[in-house]
């Protein structure tokens, strides 16, 4: 298996596993996904919050490559939930990108009293055709079980932070029991894991770099993963982890150096 390697939704939809994360990627955006799509990435991942939804697209479009053959996901943010914009947000989105269709489509942060509503208008918004599949983005067990109580329309993904510093176990065996793929922001933890002895000593013996270690285990966990970078050279070797494995005892040293630590609190947050 390799960059091209595919897992199937929920909704038969069909996902790169390995792509690209944009986030703060500023005026850089449109050369870092070009480089990436060069390198073979076919999953882009942006959102409102990012403010570059119209580089990405415009990117793509100036790939070369066919825009059926590139998985792009976008978000829904917080402000445009509580101020009940998400019909207005979508299209906003979709103008953005000038894309006839969004791959996958999250909810950003699920904001109390308002991520029920806007489920239902992601649903619509799958039921129109402009969008191939919906998911969630940091929501945690108890979210997750809330949607499931008003709705049979189960997320075909949940992206939330983890990183061998928080491995996320509980949640991750949750989403595999509801047929609901995990997929890792800050899967390097913003570069601190990549100062662990423990990770250091395992690369230096697959002759890999602290980088690639991570997201092998990333991708030995079954997590989508999107690190991020505007760095053409390191777009590269983020996604030379196809031509080595880690061993059963080299994950499990991995998992335990996990924290518990986030970044973010999903059921604590003001933006």
């Amino acid at each position: 298996m390799g960059i091209d390697e595919k897992i199937t939704l929920n909704n038969g939809v069909l996902m790169p596993k390995f792509g690209l994360g944009v986030y703060k990627a500023g005026d850089a955006t449109i050369e870092a996904v070009q480089a990436a799509l060069e390198c073979g990435y076919r999953l882009i991942d942006t959102a409102a919050f990012y403010n570059n939804e119209t580089q990405v697209g415009k990117a793509i479009r100036e790939s070369g490559v066919p825009r059926e053959e590139v998985f792009v996901t976008t978000k829904m943010w917080n402000q445009d939930q509580r101020d009940n914009r998400q019909e207005d947000a979508f299209h906003e989105s979709l103008n953005k990108l000038k894309l006839d269709y969004i791959d996958l489509y999250l909810i950003h942060w699920p904001v109390p009293g308002k991520f029920i509503d806007t489920w239902k208008y992601m649903e619509d918004f799958l039921a129109s055709g402009k969008v191939r599949a919906i998911g969630v983005s940091n929501f945690l067990q108890h979210h997750l079980e809330e949607l499931a109580a008003v709705s049979s329309t189960v997320p075909a993904v949940d992206q939330f932070e983890c990183h061998p510093f928080l491995t996320r176990e509980s949640l991750r065996d949750y989403c595999a029991s509801h047929s609901i793929f995990p997929e890792a922001w800050s899967p390097l933890g913003r570069g601190i894991v990549l100062e662990s002895r423990t990770i250091k000593e395992i690369a230096k013996a697959h002759k890999k770099s602290a980088a690639q270690v991570t997201l092998r285990w990333d991708y030995q966990n079954g997590i989508i993963t999107i690190p991020k970078s505007v760095n053409p050279k390191r777009i590269k070797e983020n996604a030379a982890i196809f031509d080595f494995a880690l061993t059963d005892d080299e994950m499990e040293k991995i998992s335990d150096l996990d924290t518990g630590t986030a970044k973010q609190d999903p059921d604590n947050f003001d933006f």
